[in-house]
């Protein structure tokens, strides 16, 4: 099945004809509706395994993969899930920046760059999912959408629900930070404070009783909306454009649940299929020590784990249990997962603000990974890309640093400037 969507300039066909299993890849269904409670034929009570979109690739044009890394995900419509008129808000086509001093205070011999996220229209990545979700919500006739987070994820959904003309029902967590309710309360989202273990759950009531579309997960271990990925295998594109034709060698990503982990992989795999573009980079995920379950289920050998959460100022992408994409993802590319405290996070975070870069503090994640792996003394044959996820205006809720009294003369200023900040003044 295909359906017309908008491209950078005029109408362009996606090419998705339907949905597959990540439980058994032979299973599969029709495009719509989006299965987001998992597989119905491979999921238990246990575990709910995700779905994926199939694509008619003999009909991708030659020249998919040299198409310009510009804003708009359009320009990729074949490769994506069908997308709404309306929706687009410039999304994409962020700043790939070379880093050579990040390179050296990561301990990396070699080409490091920073993906910078933040530039997308509500600072984060997640502004490419949820281009696909809310479109698929908009294409289902969903008379709305539902989202539970009190983060990046929600402040997206919001403002493409605005933009799809749909009600929104965000789901937070009590205590969410001030910016974030102002943020959605902007794009006129309705907001629900909950204790945050009945979130999924009182969403799932309204996605059931009301028919709105959830663009996050509803389900016990997480399977999350299988449009979402789908956005994000956009990132590949357009990394491999930046890079003047080449891929990537590894690939450093903040994670939670593990979507855009996911989806980045996706995008290089579907490039070696269409194109033969490789070898594929190895997929790092970035996770919080306070949490880090992707790491225990791979070490378990098991698809999900549910693991005790501590207190992080990596809030943004603390969870309990993981992903099973993020076990595809990590054991395909033969990647690994990686485990940070805030203090290395907190480092990467001050290091990229000093290179002009200021990242929410999770957002900061893929640059402390890096520097971890290369304290442990790997390697690697190519460029080495981290995302930065989100803007340092998301970090609202840490606390301010100090700064210094100075009385309101030159010699006060004089002193201040040499003794605090070491300038010969």
């Amino acid at each position: 099945m295909t359906q017309s969507v908008p491209g950078p300039t005029d109408q362009t066909t996606s090419l998705a004809i339907g949905q597959r299993s990540l439980g058994d890849p032979a299973l599969r269904y029709p495009l719509f509706p989006p299965l987001v409670e998992g597989c119905p034929q491979t999921s238990t009570v246990e575990i709910q395994y995700p779905l994926v979109i199939d694509y008619d690739y003999r009909r991708v044009p030659d020249d998919f993969f040299e198409r310009a890394p510009y804003a708009g995900l359009g320009r990729w419509a074949e490769l994506l899930p069908p997308l709404a008129p309306g929706l687009p808000m410039g999304e994409g086509g962020t700043p790939l920046v070379a880093a050579p001093r990040l390179a050296d205070w990561a301990g990396f011999e070699g080409e490091v760059y920073i993906k910078d996220e933040s530039r997308n229209p509500t600072g984060s990545h997640k502004d490419r999912l949820n281009l696909c979700t809310v479109s698929s919500a908009v294409l289902s006739g969903a008379p709305g959408i539902t989202v539970a987070s009190s983060g990046n994820h929600g402040a997206a959904a919001a403002a493409y629900a605005a933009r799809a003309g749909l009600p929104c029902v965000l789901f937070i967590t009590e205590g969410t930070e001030p910016h974030l309710i102002r943020m959605v309360s902007a794009y006129g989202a309705a907001i629900v404070p909950l204790p945050r273990p009945l979130r999924r759950v009182l969403m799932r009531e309204l996605v059931q009783r009301a028919g709105y579309m959830p663009v996050s997960s509803i389900t016990e271990t997480h399977t999350g909306h299988p449009f979402g990925p789908e956005g994000y295998k956009t990132i590949a594109y357009e990394l491999y454009r930046q890079l003047g034709g080449r891929v990537p060698a590894a690939v450093f990503v903040p994670t939670a649940y593990a979507e855009l982990l996911y989806g980045v992989w996706l995008g290089f795999r579907d490039m070696q299929r269409v194109a033969g573009i490789g070898p594929l980079p190895q997929m790092f995920a970035c996770e919080p020590a306070a949490g880090a379950p992707l790491k225990a289920a791979l070490a378990a050998g098991q698809p999900v784990v549910k693991v005790d959460e501590s207190p992080t100022a990596a809030y943004s992408i603390v969870v309990g249990s993981n992903s099973y994409r993020g076990v595809l993802a990590v054991r395909e590319s033969e990647g690994e997962a990686l485990a940070l405290d805030d203090v290395e996070i907190g480092h990467a975070q001050s290091a990229l603000g000093r290179e002009g870069l200021w990242a929410e503090f999770s957002g900061a994640a893929g640059l402390a990974g890096l520097r971890q792996a290369s304290a442990a003394g790997m390697r690697f044959n190519g460029p080495v890309v981290c995302l930065m996820t989100s803007t340092g205006f998301k970090d609202q809720g840490l606390p301010l640093p100090e700064l210094p009294p100075v009385a309101p003369d030159w010699e006060s200023v004089r002193q201040t400037l040499e003794s605090v900040y070491g300038l010969k003044v």
